[in-house]
């Protein structure tokens, strides 16, 4: 794969808080926003034309995980130079398994498997990104905090989206334990109905301009 100005790993909580409509909510809100020419039109604009992005599942711990069928990998990696591999990438995303396995929530299991994602990444990256979304609060398995610091040492940017239908308070896990990393941010959105807006504006910021200096929208308010 040839170079990219950004690799994104989207790591898309499917424990079993998620039931099959909102999963459906979810995955209907990524694929849309890879249709979006404006988050086109942003994927093409850096130095390198393009981006490359992959889509991981999680919920509990890795050995719950194979028991249940839960696939570690959604989409493998693809290169966005455009509306037609864009467009290929929602399609791709639409396709993943739509059925939400019953699974603890491994937070930070996930977000480990998110930066090994990341590290197995077929192009050369100028920035790498780990893109976090869940409703609920880590109960199983490592820590996020630990695995956020060591994603954070090996120059990964980790950003969360909090969905907080089941629980309000949310936001305040994501900035304390999930997010970090320069130009690092948590965003929060009511419930699954929001979630299409919210995930379009969250890649927008992701993906869009430069990073600016370390820490500068670091537990930015939510949007």
């Amino acid at each position: 794969m040839q170079p990219v100005d950004l690799a994104l790993c989207l790591a898309v909580d499917v424990s079993a808080s998620v039931d099959f409509d909102e999963f459906g909510l979810m995955i209907g809100g990524y694929a849309a926003a890879f249709r979006d020419p404006a988050l086109v039109a942003a994927c093409t604009a850096g130095p390198r034309g393009a981006i490359a992005v992959a889509m991981l599942f999680w919920s509990g711990t890795w050995p719950s995980m194979r028991r249940t069928a839960v696939p570690e990998l959604a989409v493998p990696w693809m290169r966005v130079a455009g509306a037609e591999p864009a467009e290929a990438l929602a399609a791709a995303i639409e396709a993943a398994p739509r059925l939400p396995q019953p699974g603890a929530t491994a937070l930070g299991e996930g977000m480990a498997a998110g930066l090994a994602l990341l590290a197995r990444c077929p192009a050369e990256a100028a920035r790498l990104v780990l893109d976090v979304s869940g409703d609920g609060r880590h109960n199983q398995g490592p820590p996020p905090g630990l695995v956020r610091d060591a994603g954070v040492a090996a120059g990964v940017t980790i950003n969360g989206l909090a969905v907080l239908n089941e629980e309000p308070d949310l936001l305040e896990h994501y900035r304390a334990e999930v997010i970090g990393g320069p130009g690092c941010f948590a965003m929060d959105c009511p419930d699954y109905a929001a979630f299409a807006a919210a995930i379009r504006a969250k890649l927008g910021r992701e993906i869009g301009a430069p990073l600016l200096a370390a820490g500068n929208i670091a537990g930015a308010p939510s949007v």
